[in-house]
């Protein structure tokens, strides 16, 4: 890299990696989720960077990042790919360990529990066959070292913009056909690649042909974003609520009221205050209707005139 490219990238790197504080109470209940995460589940992270911001205002989607789960060095099958694993990670052997491309750093192997303040999910393969699952832990544990591909984020941020803008094949690395190896790639670009080398499909394209015959096809993995995993058919979505009303016989049992201060979220208008008593229905009037939703008033109002016995 450009020694001086490199004097304004670095810095624009940590700017851009720099979070924002993390919540006191998590949304996600990790204990339970790395008891129920398998070797090949899609971790989906709620990211809290300014990177993190731009690619949920790009896809639209609250899920910034995603990573796959390898397991423990011991769930690994082949030897030859645990040593792989072994050598880039300095850590207990008995670390839950997950493969990632991110910002600054590339495509690594860390540790699962840098997640755990996170807000996360867990997106499983439906019916994924073991050898299968030990071809896709190859693929990705063979794209360590992959440098992160700044340059893919923002040409897939042009899709969103209309096209007379910015053309959306016009100079994009999204539709290039390089001879030999990339070695750059994103996040979810890894882990799409991992799963297009065995064709398990996440949001492929259906067609008939003339005899009515289906048949898909497999997306461009450079096009392929976190909540894809989130949003296919072909996963199954696994979420453990830090609060979980499974345990309560009714969830109006939770703890919707309390001396927790958000004042700052509910002046930005995030939040809402604590709830209101349940009250009988008969005695909501037109008042407790919002003064600018004529619609409420008019439903309220035809209510009101109806005679209840001839309801």
């Amino acid at each position: 890299m450009d020694l001086h490219f490199d004097f304004i990238y670095r810095p624009f790197v940590r700017w851009l990696n720099q979070k924002r504080p993390v919540q006191s109470v998590p949304l996600s209940h990790f204990d339970r989720i790395r008891q129920e995460i398998k070797p090949c589940d899609v971790l989906l992270v709620e990211g809290r960077s300014r990177v993190s911001e731009v690619i949920k205002l790009i896809t639209q989607s609250p899920w910034s990042h995603a990573a796959l789960y390898i397991g423990r060095l011991h769930d690994i099958e082949d030897p030859r790919l645990r040593e792989i694993v072994s050598t880039n990670y300095d850590g207990p052997l008995d670390q839950q360990l997950i493969i990632e491309s991110e910002l600054g750093i590339g495509t690594v192997i860390r540790p699962l529990n840098i997640y755990a303040k996170e807000h996360l999910r867990i997106c499983r393969p439906k019916g994924l066959l073991y050898n299968d699952a030990q071809d896709i832990l190859r693929y990705a544990v063979s794209r360590l070292g992959y440098a992160y591909d700044v340059r893919q984020i923002l040409d897939l941020a042009r899709f969103f913009f209309p096209w007379w803008i910015m053309p959306r094949r016009w100079r994009s690395s999204l539709f290039e056909r390089n001879i030999g190896m990339n070695t750059k790639t994103v996040c979810s670009t890894m882990i799409a690649e991992a799963f297009n080398f065995v064709q398990f499909p996440i949001l492929p394209l259906v067609k008939k042909d003339r005899n009515n015959n289906v048949q898909l096809f497999r997306r461009n993995p450079k096009l392929c974003v976190p909540s894809d995993f989130d949003y296919s058919p072909y996963f199954e979505i696994i979420k453990y609520p830090f609060v979980d009303y499974d345990y309560h016989e009714d969830y109006h049992l939770l703890p919707w009221q309390g001396e927790a201060n958000i004042e700052d979220q509910v002046s930005r208008g995030s939040y809402l205050p604590e709830v209101e008593t349940a009250r009988d229905p008969d005695a909501i009037t037109q008042e407790d209707a919002d003064p600018e939703d004529d619609t409420a008033k008019e439903l309220i109002a035809n209510d009101t005139d109806e005679d209840p016995k001839d309801a």
